[in-house]
């Protein structure tokens, strides 16, 4: 099976144009399957039902058993279509819905906060356009230097799916990008980089998602708060809609194939909404 499962990964790769993350955690789930399930021939619904008992056995989370669900059935889904196999086991397996969670939101004073502490150029570039310009962490580290236009004032970048968007960079991030600039012409000569990679750390490695997620997590430390990467690009599209933004223009903004995805931070900003109301009436009865 894992000859088989190396074909339906180069097709995600080359027809659907899966990123890399998605596409190793595909590998990851179908392997786990198959080491069990060596023979596709033989794989029936049965079986398939025995291994999310199993996952469910081990404790993990809803959503990570969910996406092991949606791997083998798109799996077996393509083996049935090019004729692999004749009868689709996976075929009468439900894919469960993702119970829904709303994200952690820091608020505009906390987001600033951070972003005035004392950080080195490279760090402020990194919290400045994750937040800024909502990226995600595997857009920012892929981010050329000709991807930012300083003059337009633009950011392009390749979301999932290699989908190209373009994003307003404001003043502030423009200032951070044209301070951090002149640090990279530095590493670039001083180490013989030939690279158009944006971030490039002091040793004249590149910038990868484990030292963001490391650096983020220590930024929350300063405002006392668990956060990752991903807390910011919420906060960006939270504070959006709070601030008047269209629904269409934020899905845009955050490269979003479905608008009900968007949707959900119309909910943080009700929620945020009640909290204040709420604070506002309790500091007014203690008066």
């Amino acid at each position: 099976m894992f000859q088989i499962i190396a074909q339906y990964l180069e097709y995600l790769e080359l027809e659907k144009g899966l990123s890399q993350n998605t596409i190793d955690a595909y590998r990851r789930d179908l392997s786990d399957f198959a080491k069990d399930n060596d023979d596709i021939e033989t794989v029936s619904r049965l079986k398939i039902n025995s291994h999310i008992r199993a996952l469910r056995e081990q404790n993990l989370a809803p959503t990570s058993v969910i996406r092991k669900i949606a791997s083998l059935r798109g799996f077996f889904n393509w083996a049935a279509s090019t004729g692999i196999i004749k009868i689709n086991p996976a075929a009468a397996i439900e894919q469960p819905k993702t119970p829904q969670r709303l994200p952690k939101v820091l608020s505009i004073k906390e987001v600033e906060e951070i972003l005035k502490s004392n950080l080195t150029p490279l760090e402020h570039v990194i919290a400045e356009l994750l937040y800024s310009c909502g990226l995600r962490v595997s857009e920012l580290v892929n981010l050329k230097i000709t991807d930012i236009d300083l003059s337009s004032k633009y950011v392009r970048c390749f979301g999932k799916g290699s989908k190209e968007r373009i994003i307003p960079i404001g003043e502030e991030a423009k200032r951070v990008v044209k301070e951090y600039l002149p640090y990279r012409d530095i590493l670039i000569k001083k180490f013989n980089i030939n690279t158009k990679i944006l971030l490039i750390l002091d040793n004249g490695k590149y910038v990868n998602r484990q030292y963001i997620y490391n650096f983020i997590h220590t930024l929350g430390k300063k405002i006392h708060k668990n956060i990752s990467p991903h807390t910011l690009r919420h906060s960006f599209a939270t504070h959006l809609l709070e601030n008047g933004a269209d629904l269409r223009a934020v899905q845009e903004l955050l490269g979003h194939s479905n608008v009900s995805t968007t949707q959900l931070y119309t909910h943080i900003s009700k929620k945020r909404l009640k909290e204040v109301y709420f604070s506002i009436n309790n500091d007014t009865a203690k008066l």
